[in-house]
C-alpha cells in the first residue's frame, strides 16, 4: 500500500533543517504542497516551498521572534520538527563547562524554546503536530557522548510531559528515535572505524530520506497518537543498497 501526503496550505517549522534529516523532511513537505520554514545557524537551501531563517535555537528570544514573524507572514503553523542538535565527543573527565552547557542549550533548551513559541499557536487553532528526535544513546549512554545522551534522555521526558499538557487541545507531541543515519553531523561525530563498521553489521546505517516517511506520517492527520515514541531500531531503506 502506497502512502501519499497532501500538505497544501500548511506550514511546517523545522529547526536544524539546513542539512540531514531536517533538510530532507522540509523538502518533502514542500513537495507535498506545503511551506517549510527552516530555522538554523547554517546556510540552507531556500526556494520551491522551503524558506531559510538564520536562528540560533539556544537563543530563546530569537526563536520566539522568528516564530512570530512566521505566523505574521503565513498566518499559521501546522507542524514543528525540532531537529537541531550537536554531538560533541569528549570524555566526561575532560569536558569543559562550555561544551556541556552548549550541548544542552541546543539539544534540550532549543526544543523547549521552539515548543514554547510554536505550540500556543497550535493550541489556539486546536490542531498541530510536534515531533522531536531522541536517540538510542538516551537509553544506553555512550563513551565520550555524555552531554548528547543526557540531553536526549531529558528530551524524552519533556516531550511526554508536554504531550500530556496539550492533549485536550488536540495538539500532538511525539518522539522519533531515527536510528543511525548517515548525515554530516553523524559522520563528524563518528568517523569510520570499528564502531561504524559494527553499526553497518548490526542496526545498519540509513540515509536521511529513510526517516522522512515516518515524519510525514506523524505530521499528518492519520497519526492520532500523542506522547508516543516511534523507534527505528534497525534500518529498512526504501532503496536497494
Amino acid at each position: 500500500m502506497r502512502a501519499t501526503f497532501d500538505a497544501t496550505g500548511h506550514v511546517l517549522v523545522v529547526t536544524g533543517g539546513a542539512s540531514g534529516i531536517g533538510a530532507a523532511v522540509a523538502q518533502e513537505y514542500a513537495a507535498a504542497g506545503g511551506h517549510a520554514v527552516v530555522l538554523d545557524v547554517a546556510e540552507g537551501p531556500s526556494g520551491d516551498g522551503v524558506e531559510h531563517v538564520h536562528v540560533d535555537v539556544a537563543d530563546r528570544d530569537a526563536v520566539h521572534a522568528a516564530v512570530e514573524q512566521i505566523v505574521d507572514r503565513h498566518g499559521r503553523i501546522d507542524g514543528l520538527v525540532a531537529g537541531a542538535a550537536v554531538q560533541p565527543r569528549v570524555p566526561v573527565l575532560e569536558m569543559d563547562a562550555e561544551t556541556w552547557r552548549r550541548t544542552l542549550a541546543i539539544n534540550l533548551d532549543g526544543v523547549v524554546w521552539a515548543c514554547q513559541a510554536v505550540v500556543p499557536h497550535m493550541v489556539r487553532r486546536r490542531s498541530g503536530s510536534v515531533v522531536a528526535f531522541a536517540s538510542g544513546l538516551a537509553r544506553t549512554g555512550h563513551a565520550e557522548a555524555s552531554a548528547y545522551a543526557a540531553s536526549k534522555a531529558a528530551l524524552v521526558a519533556f516531550l511526554q510531559s508536554l504531550a500530556a499538557e496539550v492533549a485536550d487541545h488536540r495538539v500532538r507531541v511525539n518522539t522519533v528515535f531515527p536510528g543511525v543515519i548517515d548525515t554530516p553531523q553523524m559522520r563528524a561525530a563518528n568517523p569510520p572505524g570499528p564502531e561504524y563498521e559494527k553499526w553497518l553489521r548490526t542496526t545498519g546505517v540509513g540515509v536521511a530520506a529513510d526517516v522522512v516517511g515516518p515524519l510525514m506520517y506523524l505530521m499528518s492527520d492519520a497519526a492520532t497518537m500523542t506522547g508516543s515514541t516511534l523507534t527505528r531500531d534497525r534500518v529498512f531503506s526504501k532503496e536497494e543498497k
